[in-house]
């Protein structure tokens, strides 16, 4: 699984992996509902299935509505956020804040499950603040699984809502693995996916042994093509089993998306962004980022600016 992507990553993604879920950024129920332009935040290319769209709110009616409305769109899958560090979450009662009201994590679960057929699921952190005990989560995890809940995506950190932004939570709170690992020994038919400071093969490999599946996201960013593998290695996708193309190959084929959306309207900057991470570690890859942040962003720049990037990486 991959997380916060918005759709122009998850198009370069599906081109390195074939079958790894994606994830959406989070979307509240809010801009759903009552934006001006849902579609800005709906809309995905048919080649980036399977998808799921993640929520934040914690108001079950306008959740129902909200996740009806991903179902129509065509996603595969609606997650709840209930993870989310970010200030506004507490004064707002949703994202990491939901951990502490189990009962209406319930309610707004069940609301989306009722008004559609695509599976619902969560995402949360082990606990919030100074209530970080292995108590709080497995009392989250008890109230859903006796509704039929059975996929839990666990960030294996607390959220400090107090003192820390965002970025702060995404490093400083310690990683307790252990906590996801005994919440899959205490609920051995739940699907328990865990995330949080997972880099390579070999992690994920790790914590194949103790639950039964990861959730990448920082990394898929920074790195995206250490995940060439990943189908013949976990999805037992036959197509993967093929030699994987290499980084100037899918940054080709990424250049004809790019066309057409640049044709559509969309910002170069907008677009080359995501291919930063591509040539991780490769010789060159110093110069192909300067280029890229240097004139993508210029007036009239277009696919030209990119392989001239590209004519500075030496790479397989």
């Amino acid at each position: 699984m991959l997380e916060y992507t918005d759709r122009h990553f998850r198009y370069l993604l599906r081109l390195i992996t074939n079958k790894t879920f994606l994830y959406t950024e989070m979307v509240t129920t809010g801009a759903l509902l009552y934006g001006k332009d849902p579609e800005r935040y709906l809309k995905f290319s048919e080649v980036e299935q399977p998808i799921a769209l993640q929520l934040g709110g914690n108001n079950p009616d306008h959740l129902g509505q909200a996740a009806f409305m991903a179902q129509n769109y065509g996603y595969n899958e609606v997650n709840l956020n209930a993870g989310c560090p970010s200030p506004r979450v507490k004064s707002g009662q949703f994202g990491a804040s939901l951990i502490e009201v189990p009962e209406l994590v319930n309610r707004c679960m069940q609301a989306m499950k009722d008004k559609c057929d695509i599976p619902i699921t969560i995402k949360t952190r082990i606990g919030i603040d100074h209530n970080d005990d292995y108590s709080q989560l497995l009392t989250l995890v008890e109230q859903l699984e006796k509704n039929n809940f059975n996929t839990f995506i666990i960030h294996a950190r607390k959220a400090w809502l107090d003192g820390l932004s965002p970025k702060d939570n995404r490093e400083i709170p310690p990683l307790r693995y252990e906590y996801v690992y005994q919440l899959k020994k205490d609920f051995p038919h739940l699907n328990i996916v865990i995330n949080g400071g997972i880099k390579t093969l070999e992690d994920i490999k790790l914590h194949l042994n103790h639950v039964d599946g990861v959730m990448i996201g920082r990394e898929a960013y920074h790195n995206c093509y250490f995940m060439k593998d990943m189908d013949a290695l976990y999805t037992g996708d036959t197509l993967a089993n093929k030699i994987p193309d290499t980084r100037k190959i899918i940054l080709d084929k990424y250049l004809d998306y790019m066309e057409t959306e640049l044709s559509n309207g969309a910002a170069l900057g907008h677009l080359t962004r995501h291919t930063l991470g591509l040539f991780h570690a490769c010789a060159g890859a110093k110069l192909y980022r300067r280029q890229i942040s240097e004139n993508a962003h210029k007036p009239g720049a277009g696919i030209g600016i990119v392989e001239k990037a590209a004519s500075f990486v030496d790479c397989d």
